[in-house]
């Protein structure tokens, strides 16, 4: 079986072990990650976890478990595909944090992997795809640990809920069938929905805004019944850099709670194009998050009422 190794480097003009904690934190990584679109912790343990990784690869969503070994004294994290998929039969790497004078570090990532049956084409679509991989990651890592460092005023989460006298599982029906928001949602205008791996969606859409216009988006979503789907969108409005989100739905003696949790990294350089020369980074944050909370608000509302009318 023919065995590749590959190694990718990038320095980052922040700390070593600053680094290393964003990349150890799993959570991070849809917001430091272009391809990632989510990540789960399987089982932790002291030093080791498995995880469970969701992201694009070569233009297509895909799925996988890695187990971890994780060195926070030696700036290392080893990591290794428990189940890989198709044309990959082998998968696994090191991250490995130095740090540079003048408090800076050098990142580098490697990389060994085997093709199924040792196929030359299925070994160029993994070479291509960790390459591009690598690339964007590093790429990304650098610029968003370095805004992270500069600009933390720029990244901001909140969460809207609503309750509910029905069942969680009727408001995650309605959510998770996004495919029929347009007959659903007064301002969902058209939809482009696919889950050809259960659980694993793309979902386009055009949304109308308060003036009328619309705007098209994308995101990935991955649906865990009957109470989370976590998404990320991968076309952006100008105003943010990075957007991703979780719907959950939690069952109690008296009904239900909905949520929809956004996370959101401002696009400073559209900032004047969009709101005026004299709009500032908080005026940024309050228009985003206004836009997001009633979309957001609108299909809470709408599956409330899905619900409590299917008792």
């Amino acid at each position: 079986m023919t065995t590749r190794q590959v190694e990718h480097e990038i320095t980052v003009a922040a700390p070593a072990a600053d680094v290393y904690r964003l990349i150890a934190e799993v959570e991070n990584w849809p917001r430091l990650f272009p391809p990632t679109i989510f990540v789960d912790h399987v089982e932790r343990g002291a030093g080791e976890e498995r995880i469970r990784i969701w992201a694009t690869a070569g233009g297509e969503a895909k799925s996988w478990t890695s187990r971890r070994t994780l060195d926070p004294d030696g700036l290392r994290i080893t990591f290794r595909q428990e189940v890989s998929t198709p044309p990959v039969a082998a998968m696994g790497g090191t991250w490995i944090i130095e740090p540079l004078p003048g408090g800076s570090a050098r990142v580098r990532l490697l990389h060994d992997y085997r093709a199924v049956d040792d196929d030359p084409a299925g070994l160029r679509w993994i070479d291509e795809a960790v390459d591009s991989n690598s690339r964007s990651e590093l790429a990304a890592l650098k610029t968003n640990v370095e805004r992270v460092h500069a600009e933390e005023a720029l990244t901001f989460s909140f969460e809207d809920s609503v309750r509910i006298a029905g069942p969680a599982k009727a408001a995650y029906d309605f959510v998770n069938e996004a495919g029929r928001w347009v007959e659903r949602l007064p301002h969902v205008a058209s939809v482009r929905f696919s889950e050809d791996t259960p659980g694993l969606q793309t979902l386009e859409m055009d949304t109308r805004a308060k003036d009328g216009s619309t705007h098209t988006t994308k995101s990935y979503r991955v649906a865990f019944p009957h109470h989370r789907i976590a998404y990320k969108q991968v076309t952006l409005p100008a105003l943010m850099t990075l957007h991703t989100g979780c719907w959950t739905f939690t069952e109690d003696e008296s009904g239900a709670t909905a949520s929809s949790q956004h996370t959101v990294v401002l696009n400073t350089d559209n900032i004047a194009r969009i709101l005026g020369p004299e709009a500032s980074v908080a005026d940024a944050r309050e228009y985003v998050r206004g836009a997001l909370s009633t979309n957001s608000r609108a299909t809470l509302g709408h599956a409330k009422d899905h619900a409590e009318n299917r008792l």
